[in-house]
């Protein structure tokens, strides 16, 4: 092969080179991009949780949002447990910000079946440890909190499989995808986690000692 050849097959591969590493820093940088904003999001809406605390009025989490947030969702206890702001309405688009509340079900913590969903690989990934006994707290706006055990975890398929509304209890159902670790997002097998409200312990009342 002449000297001349020879550059040019050392250009083409030094093209292929930094073409596959250009390539593969975009995957990365496509992939990186989910997380960082569904964490970037979170903060903006603890922020908007904040100031309805603080305000006691409707608090959009950026100008332009067509959501707010209406409750403080805490999976797990002490230092493994992951909190996270619930925003209303069931919107792939809300989705990509943090869990969100199903408005078709009731409000987090009363009476009937309230159903909350996440994305599977961002706000939700920590359901796949969940199991029978596990504690859920909700925190409604006006600083009162329900807490929940879980009683339940299944795979459904969401084509032959409908969550219950209308239900006696106050029930929470938290539900993701599945598979967790599926390169394709999509497809219609879900994690669901069912848990139950417990009832708060009556008060002791006092009793006078009588001599």
């Amino acid at each position: 092969m002449s000297g001349g050849a020879s550059r040019r097959v050392d250009s083409l591969l030094k093209a292929a080179a930094i073409a596959a590493f250009a390539a593969g820093v975009t995957c990365l940088a496509a992939g990186a991009w989910i997380p960082i904003k569904a964490w970037a999001a979170q903060l903006l809406i603890d922020a908007a949780w904040r100031r309805e605390h603080a305000l006691s009025q409707i608090a959009a989490p950026w100008p332009w949002a067509d959501t707010r947030p209406v409750a403080k969702l805490t999976v797990g206890e002490g230092t493994a447990a992951t909190t996270l702001i619930v925003l209303e309405g069931s919107s792939g688009r809300n989705l990509a910000f943090g869990p969100v509340h199903d408005a078709a079900s009731v409000a987090p913590g009363a009476l009937g079946n309230s159903v909350i969903e996440g994305h599977r690989d961002t706000h939700f990934k920590m359901l796949r440890a969940s199991k029978p006994g596990n504690r859920v707290t909700i925190e409604a706006l006006d600083g009162s909190q329900s807490v929940f055990v879980v009683t339940d975890v299944r795979i459904v398929d969401s084509r032959r499989t409908r969550i219950v509304l209308d239900t006696d209890a106050a029930l929470l159902t938290l539900v993701t995808c599945y598979p967790f670790d599926a390169i394709n997002p999509g497809g219609p097998l879900r994690w669901i986690v069912t848990a139950e409200r417990l009832r708060p312990k009556p008060a002791l009342a006092s009793i006078r000692r009588i001599n």
